[in-house]
């Protein structure tokens, strides 16, 4: 993801960095796993490519939302989490706008019933 030099509001960069179909997701699901393999990802996620998953990963691992651990043996296993500085302190902005669009979906069915 190409960051721009110059920002007129931190909210900006902070758009930026989540911008995309599939960061908030990916953050959400890192929400209810401690640690989570590319595989379980990928299974949580549905739609996410592999190769979408991974380049969504490295955007969120530049910016310390994300790390990752590899562990050494055969198979290869990676799992990747949030991290403590950024990542869960986000989770709390997304906690809030997942409350937004639960109230807007209730209030979209409700209308339609009527």
């Amino acid at each position: 993801m190409k960051v721009r030099k110059e920002y007129t509001c931190p909210l900006e960069i902070t758009h930026d960095i989540l911008k995309g179909k599939w960061k908030t997701v990916i953050l959400w699901q890192l929400k209810y796993h401690e640690r989570a393999s590319l595989s379980q990802l990928e299974k949580d996620i549905k739609g996410i490519s592999q190769k979408m998953l991974l380049e969504q990963l490295h955007e969120l691992r530049e910016f310390g939302l994300v790390d990752k651990v590899q562990y050494e043996g055969y198979p290869l296993k990676v799992e990747y989490f949030l991290t403590e500085e950024r990542g869960k302190r986000i989770v709390k902005a997304l906690e809030i706008m997942q409350e937004l669009g639960r109230e807007y979906l209730q209030e979209k069915r409700t209308m339609d019933i009527l």
